[in-house]
């Protein structure tokens, strides 16, 4: 069943989505230093190999072997080939299906039955067929069952299918399948965000498959015909930024109508007498040729009988063309039927796999064409039953989450295969959980939910829906009164799962947390959570057995959580305390005091409320009588907040304690040093405090390591114990170790600990008088960290801007850029100023920008939430458009359109039932103005990011900041779940507003869920990782193909980390010289991209220009172009032309142009590159360097020798005054210089001699060049950071010789320096 993998894609971690740094030019030796000293390959991926029964699928094991030879290679781990060696072989058996020619079926032991059932249900030929079973020798096999238990089963076996009669639930499924088969290429899935279904636009630029392409590989005959001009608006300069080719029209979408109408009689259900005939439903049909015709299913198949729209006459019409299959049935009486159908499915194989498997979580679009609705019955029945959630109180088909979700949890985990069996099972029901939520939570603010406490007044209700909890996130019962109150609701949710992510992550055997999901809709936001058994039969205060349900009056705590917690407070980070409860009797507590433990009617131990696992921001939280340390003053820190729950993220934690870390060695060495020099020891007892500031450069690169760190639950071993190398026997060491622990204020004084009390500065919170010392040491620690944010993660932050290691092109990563370094959100306008104050500050223009950009559409995002919550549902799309026209059009009187009086008027009785938390008036929103609403943003910055905008207008803000407003579009329909009708919109018309009613087209929810992490799959990514920047290309490509085998196990076929998995096998494939399969994988890796992130997500633009460089090294020059302009505008319509980014993109376009001889239009992007490369990277630069090497390469193509030389000779320069006179690029300059010069002299002469004898001048040839594909290929290489010198097979094997020959040289223990030369994958001219 090759297809079943060949096709499945794998995901990304986190860490680096938007660093990119294996990408591109940002050299690769950061990295390697980051994660070299963790190469978890020595343990850690020994670990998962030793059982190598993992179940692989026989095609992904072919392409590890294929250059991982079957033999061992001498000095290699035996462990680590086993893996690879040890699997079962797929064999090939025979179907032989009804009406078909009988085809062989790859398939693999492991597989079960059921999925042979899947292959056909989607295969041409046998795909109308849903009931039938599989017989081997006459006896039926078990669906459940798997190949390799079956008797007799074997090469070349015949499996038969056999047609088996129906049920209604069969007969439903197979309907349903038919609708399906028939809508298999309608986006309107896609665009409604249902069913995980997501746009993909990237055949489109590719003509169909990329591997087809091979034919047409004659690059001569390409040349000829490749039409190169871009389109108008994507040309350097253009001001112009369309919305409408987002979504290029696909001309396959423009369906193949089979059927007009196909829904259900209303003559179902059959009478008593019928189903006596076996009659289970019926169906109605309208084919294309108008005929009208009512379909009986029956237990035998299907049947037309003689029924009309008005009259009930059941029996079988004549002929009746009874069939098993619908579709055999819909042929008899409909040609066109037959026709298109056939047509469809043809094209609906071709289509790639990824652009059809849905993916795990929804992804929204923001955009949308107008699609005309069209009769479906499946979705209309669904609309009927379940959508409003009367399915889901019917007792035994309801799911039980909670029971679900704890379940997988417990799966055994000792060995690999069990825990890629217990991690799927994680995923899968999560996913499943997030799905159900977020339908459940729009159900609720729909108004389709019976709350549990009618009574109540409508904000303060609850709901449960399909066994799920609901609340909404407003103070209820002035529980947040002394934190903020709904402030505090509303941020109390994402704290809570942010606990919930960091406790699952930890994983700790007997400790149990809620499912949990945060949605954000129509200005609402709820609290999704599975529920805990027994607990709503209970009050809350009997059943807490530990923690305290009133912020602290009554504590109370049990010596089994404690005991749980405490194998989480090292990973975490949390110090066990004591607090005092109204009595003023002290329980110990490992957690803050808000979270409780209930022991569940399951017996199982719950922890909930987890929002504040982390300790408190003091920078976001002043305190009476407490002052914070001179780097947070300066900044003018404490800043008041909106609520009291401020936490430090874990990635600060991490970071902190990493570089506290660093800070302990060095002093711990110190001393020693000194002790040895000094006989008297005494003289270095006190050491002074080192001040934080100074080991900001250490701690630096850190945020890397930590998040390993976080990934594997605790941190490294190095933390772990952080005791001295010496014996801690000597008396003098020992208190060389006390010195050093008192000084980084370790919790130990024996060994390195540093914990945090999350109870520190909460209010109510009393702490016994014994640990009065303890907690003095707390606060100071609190202090430091929240100095170490603004001293060491934003500088590092602002640092890695500087030198493009964070390269953020939108909102999304900005924001990830941030977190990755543990700096919340709420410090934007902190960044922002210090990144205003930088010296280099023309370098950062592109951060500046997108951080205002972010920084305002989220105050656009505070103001919206409250501004929908007084809105009812029929004027939504009135309401939601008028806002748009304050927030992005020019024009100065936005009148907002009221609906129709004698709507309102109607409704006004009854106000009760208007569910409208907010109540109030509800036409309100109709009298917001755009000056207001600029107010309102400009008044929001200031208090909640405490920045001035310098604004009252959109126009003065576009203006002042050089914003786009398309962008702004963009990013606020992101952030709220609007969805727009693609149209070109005029912002800047002052004569009418820019967005009508019809433009605003749905209103998605924006959810926040935990994501379950593949963790073995995920050290292998890191080890293949760290192989790969130690030169030995071919042992990381084979740990990274079992990573992604592993990630496909896992997540099944799509996810953001077997994307990541995908474009580093693309790589290397593409620098080990298989260009073909460079560019298959690299293909599902933009598809996937595409799927899971989203079609103009920078990750999908980064994804598209990858695959143009394989294009174009495949020799599909017009593909290449295609793919690099789609990217190129993608990327204007995401964060303008002024980027640093945009520069390489810039010089790919321009470097193909010019092979393709468009000398003209290839300088253009070439100069713009330059002028980009040199704001962004300083004059002097060598990206600068080689920017006008690329552009002397045209003007000489031009034969324009003067402008040639002038570039060259600035590349000369830079070359001569950065590297020096002796290395090979000022040499290569030096020499192209000569060239140049020699080609000029020869111009001039030959100019001369026709100046002198006219025309009878004996001309000497001229030679122009015009460029090679293996020039402009090599060009390629060097500006994407990609260099490498594969010359033939020869090589290639030499180079396998090499590497052996180095491992065995590491093996013995000679560690070799690291390959030179061809292995490397940095970007040798990325060192400025």
């Amino acid at each position: 069943m090759v297809s079943k993998t060949e096709d499945i894609p794998a995901t990304v971690p986190s860490t680096k989505k938007m660093n990119l740094p294996d990408e591109g030019d940002s050299p690769d030796s950061r990295e390697s230093e980051k994660e070299s000293p963790k190469d978890p390959c020595g343990h850690s991926a020994g670990k998962a190999m030793t059982n190598g029964e993992v179940a692989h699928n026989p095609s992904e094991q072919v392409e590890s072997k294929q250059d991982g030879g079957g033999d061992m290679e001498p000095g290699e781990d035996p462990n680590e080939q086993e893996v690879i060696v040890i699997q079962d072989t797929g064999f090939t058996v025979k179907i032989q299906a009804p009406g078909t020619e009988p085809f062989d079926l790859q398939v693999s032991p492991q597989e079960m039955v059921q999925e042979i059932h899947q292959v056909l249900m989607d295969r041409e030929d046998t795909c109308h067929r849903t009931c039938f079973s599989l017989q081997l020798d006459g006896n039926v096999l078990d669906n459940f069952a798997e190949l390799k238990s079956i008797e007799g089963l074997q090469e070349g076996s015949v499996l038969k299918v056999v047609e088996e009669p129906y049920t209604v639930r069969e007969a439903r499924i197979h309907v349903r399948h038919i609708r399906d088969l028939l809508k298999s290429l309608d986006p309107s899935d896609a665009y409604n965000g249902v069913d995980c279904n997501s746009l993909s636009f990237l055949s489109v630029f590719t003509d169909g498959d990329l591997g087809e392409s091979e034919k047409r590989k004659k690059k001569g005959s390409e040349l000829e015909q490749i039409d190169c001009t871009p389109p108008e608006h994507i040309l350097p300069g253009s001001k112009d930024r369309p919305l409408v080719p987002l979504q290029p029209q696909n001309k396959d979408w423009k369906p193949l109508q089979c059927l007009k109408v196909l829904t259900m009689s209303g003559w179902n259900p059959p009478p008593g007498n019928r189903k006596m005939h076996g009659d289970l439903m019926y169906l109605y049909v309208v084919t294309v040729e108008e005929k009208h015709a009512s379909i009986t299913a029956s237990t035998r198949g299907f049947y037309l009988n003689q029924s009309s729209t008005y009259t009930f006459s059941p029996k079988p019409a004549n002929p009746s063309f009874l069939s098993h299959s619908l579709v055999e049935l819909l042929s008899q009486i409909s040609p066109t039927f037959k026709r298109n159908f056939t047509a469809l499915q043809k094209k609906r194989v071709q289509r790639h796999p990824f652009e059809r498997i849905a993916t795990p979580f929804q992804v929204y679009s923001w955009t949308a064409p107008q699609v005309d609705h069209a009769m479906d019955c499946v979705r209309a029945e669904d609309a009927y039953t379940s959508r409003l959630g009367y399915e889901e109180h019917i007792p035994g088909q309801t799911r039980d989450w909670n029971e679900e979700l704890q379940t997988t949890r417990e799966l055994p985990r000792k060995n690999l295969p069990e825990r890629l069996l217990r991690e799927r099972a994680i995923f899968k029901v999560h996913s499943d959980f997030a799905a159900a939520a977020t339908r459940g939570a729009m159900a609720v603010i729909d108004g389709n939910v019976m709350a549990i406490n009618p009574g109540e007044e409508t904000r303060m209700q609850m709901f449960i829906w399909n066994n799920i909890f609901f609340s909404l996130g407003f103070d209820v019962r002035d529980h947040y009164r002394e934190l903020g109150g709904d402030s505090a609701a509303h941020a109390a949710p994402t704290n809570d799962l942010n606990g919930v992510r960091a406790y699952s992550a930890v994983d700790v055997e007997g400790l149990y947390t809620l499912g949990t999901v945060v949605v954000d809709y129509r200005g609402y936001r709820v609290t999704a959570q599975s529920i805990i058994p027994g607990i709503l039969e209970r009050e809350q205060d009997q059943s807490v057995i530990y923690g305290s349900v009133d912020f602290g009056k009554t504590v109370v705590s049990h010596p089994k959580y404690l005991e749980l917690l405490e194998k989480t407070s090292r990973p975490l980070k949390v110090q066990q305390h004591a607090v005092l409860n109204e009595k003023g009797a002290a329980a110990e507590l490992c957690s803050s005091v808000e979270c409780k433990g209930i022991i569940g009617n399951d017996g199982r131990h719950y922890i909930l409320d987890l929002l504040r696992t982390f300790p408190p921001d003091l920078n976001f939280l002043p305190v009476e009588g407490e002052e914070l340390p001179a780097e947070s003053r300066r900044l003018g820190f404490p800043r008041h907040h909106r609520h009291r729950l401020a936490c430090l993220r874990q990635e600060l934690i991490e970071a902190f304690v990493e570089h506290r870390y660093l800070l302990f060695m060095k002093m711990a060495a110190l001393q020693l040093m000194q002790q040895k020099a000094s006989k008297e020891g005494g003289t270095l007892a006190a050491v002074p405090e080192v001040p934080l500031g100074e080991a900001g450069a250490s701690g630096t690169p850190l945020p890397d390591s930590s998040q390993v760190a976080a990934v594997n639950g605790s941190a490294g071993p190095a933390v772990e114990n952080g005791e001295c190398q010496s014996p801690l026997e000597d008396p003098k060491s020992r208190e060389v170790v006390l010195n050093a622990c008192k000084a980084v204020g370790s919790v130990s004084s024996t060994s390195f600990d540093i914990r945090f009390n999350p109870d520190i500065f909460s209010p109510g919170v009393r702490f016994p008088d014994d640990s009065a010392e303890d907690i003095r040491k707390q606060k100071q620690l609190l202090k430091d960290a929240s100095a170490f944010m603004v001293s060491c993660q934003i500088d590092s932050l602002v640092k890695d801007c500087l030198d493009h290691t964070a390269l953020p092109m939108d909102g999304a990563t900005l924001t990830e850029a941030l977190h990755q370094r543990g700096i919340n959100v709420r410090y934007l306008g902190t960044v922002l100023e210090v990144v205003g104050k930088a010296i280099a500050k023309g370098q950062l223009d592109h951060i500046y920008r997108i951080g205002i950009t972010e920084l305002i559409t989220r105050c656009a995002k505070h103001v919206f939430k409250t501004y929908l919550q007084g809105v009812e549902l029929s004027a939504l799309s009135a309401a939601v458009s008028h806002f748009l026209n304050c927030f992005l059009s020019s024009f100065p009187e936005a009148v907002a359109h009221l609906p129709a009086d004698e709507l309102v008027s109607r409704r006004k009785n009854r106000r009760r039932r208007n569910r409208v938390p907010g109540g109030g008036d509800n036409t309100a929103w109709a009298s917001l103005t755009p000056g207001e609403l600029w107010k309102n943003i400009v008044s929001e910055a200031k208090t909640y990011y405490h920045f001035d905008l310098q604004c009252e207008s959109v126009d003065q803000a576009v203006e002042e900041y050089k914003l786009q407003k398309i962008t702004l579009l963009r990013e606020i329909s992101i952030k709220t779940g609007i969805q727009v009708l693609m149209k070109e919109y005029n912002f800047d018309s002052r004569h009418k507003p820019a967005f009508m009613e019809e433009d605003i087209l749905n209103i998605f929810p924006v959810v926040k869920h935990v994501n379950p992490k593949a963790s073995d799959a995920f050290h292998f990514f890191q080890s293949g990782q760290a192989k790969v920047q130690q030169g030995f290309l071919k042992e990381g490509c084979e740990l990274i193909n079992e990573a992604l085998n592993l990630f496909n196990n896992v997540y099944g076929a799509m996810h953001v980390e077997i994307c990541a998995c995908l474009r580093l096998l693309a790589r290397l494939n593409y620098i080990m010289g298989d260009h073909p399969e460079a560019l298959s994988n690299q293909q599902k890796a933009v598809l996937m991209s595409e799927r899971v992130l989203g079609i103009e997500h920078p990750n999908s633009i980064q994804e598209y220009m990858h695959l143009a460089l394989y294009c174009f090294a495949n020799g599909q020059l017009s593909t290449a172009l295609r793919l690099l302009y789609r990217a190129r505008y993608l990327m204007l319509l995401v964060c303008g032309e002024d980027h640093p980014e945009m520069a390489l993109l810039d010089s790919n376009i321009g470097l193909v142009l010019h092979g393709v001889m468009e000398y003209d239009l290839s300088l253009r992007f070439l100069e713009n590159a330059l002028l980009i490369n040199t704001k962004y990277h300083g004059p002097r630069s060598l990206k600068v360097a080689l920017s006008h090497h690329l552009v002397a390469r045209v003007y000489e193509s031009k034969a324009e020798f003067r402008s040639a030389l002038q570039h060259e000779k600035e590349g000369y320069t830079i070359y001569k005054n950065q590297v020096g006179e002796a290395h090979e690029k000022t040499k290569e300059s030096s020499e192209y210089l000569k060239t140049l010069t020699q080609q000029a002299v020869a111009l001039q002469r030959t100019m001369n001699e026709i100046y002198k004898n006219g025309s009878s001048a004996s001309i000497m040839p001229l030679k122009f060049t015009a460029p090679t594909m293996a020039s402009v290929l090599e060009q390629l290489n060097v500006i994407n950071g990609i260099i490498f010198i594969p010359l033939s097979q020869k090589d290639l094997e030499n180079l396998k010789a090499e590497v052996q020959r180095r491992q065995q040289l590491q093996e013995s223990g000679r560690s070799e320096e690291q390959p030179d030369g061809p292995l490397e994958m940095q970007d040798k001219l990325a060192v400025d």
